[in-house]
């Protein structure tokens, strides 16, 4: 927010400079229009200014076409509003409402129609809306470093997740508050928005790396979410659980890899082989208990599947 104040003071500087230097009527109105101008974003800062500039011209066309013929009066402001507003919401230009009124405002106040005037308009438009989308696109302060912490912390939780996950296989009396995750969908909901906001700052080159990788985390995140349902429904501590375990502290460690490894895969794979020998159950109890750990597999195979398809690959160390 600091950064786009001192982008909007410098804009609407350069802006009004720029109109009196040029000799414009109203030079205070480009630094209006400069205001409006400066976006979050330069892709968006682009796609306003553009849809203000199509909006204001085509306000200006109609302010003309009407003052002209119904004359300079209050009740024509009105229609004025009538007419134009709808269409712009219609046509996507809702951006260019305020600067379009604006320049409607001015044709009013005039109380004539000039090509001077129209000309004058036209150039504050350029001017105002070409400075604030300058200085947007001149500077925009890199998301990298806050997006990295974001990942780390994320990271983190799903860590925690993952070992929580696991004592509750050893030990089913072992209670969790569960505040990892909520904090992970904290952390994945700002991370997902600055990822978007980092991406619409790349005019030349879409470098959508950290959009790709905050949607592979969302989609395991929403695999854990189904894996915390199974493990919910595990009321005694079994074998199968045990061995499980193992495999979550394997996990709780590979999620904070840069590259997918496969080992947790590989000992996955080999602990479902193991499961096939065992015994099957023999009360109610451990039947519905070994159900739950063989959807908690299913569900883990799926949270790995992700990773794989979306990590860089590395070959296994072992």
């Amino acid at each position: 927010m600091g950064i786009r104040v001192l982008k909007t003071a410098v804009a609407v500087m350069a802006a009004i400079s720029l109109a009196h230097w040029l000799g414009l009527h109203t030079p205070n109105s480009a630094g209006l229009l400069a205001i409006l101008g400066v976006d979050v974003t330069k892709k968006r800062g682009l796609q306003t200014s553009f849809q203000r500039l199509i909006a204001s011209c085509m306000g200006l066309l109609l302010a003309i076409g009407l003052f002209w013929l119904l004359g300079f009066e209050i009740w024509v402001i009105g229609l004025f509003i009538l007419i134009l507003y709808p269409i712009l919401s219609r046509f996507g230009l809702k951006e260019g409402v305020v600067s379009s009124s604006v320049i409607m405002f001015h044709v009013f106040t005039d109380q004539q129609i000039r090509l001077e005037l129209i000309l004058n308009e036209i150039a504050l438009l350029f001017v105002g809306l070409g400075a604030a989308t300058l200085i947007n696109i001149t500077y925009m302060p890199k998301a990298d470093k806050q997006l990295i912490d974001l990942r780390n912390r994320l990271e983190v939780c799903f860590s925690h997740i993952f070992a929580e996950i696991a004592e509750h296989l050893r030990d089913n009396s072992h209670i969790w508050s569960g505040s990892e995750l909520l904090e992970a969908h904290e952390i994945l909901q700002e991370a997902l928005h600055v990822a978007q906001r980092s991406k619409e700052n790349n005019l030349l080159q879409q470098d959508a790396v950290w959009a790709v990788y905050y949607y592979m985390r969302k989609q395991q995140l929403a695999s854990i979410t189904r894996m915390l349902e199974y493990v919910a429904q595990i009321y005694q501590t079994l074998p199968h659980g045990e061995l499980l375990a193992s495999v979550f502290d394997e996990l709780s460690e590979n999620v904070k890899n840069e590259y997918y490894t496969g080992r947790t895969q590989t000992k996955l794979n080999a602990l479902q082989g193991a499961f096939r020998q065992m015994p099957l159950p023999a009360t109610r109890e451990e039947f519905e208990g070994r159900s739950a750990l063989l959807q908690l597999v299913v569900e883990l195979n799926s949270f790995l599947d992700v990773a794989k398809r979306e990590k860089k690959q590395k070959a296994a160390a072992e």
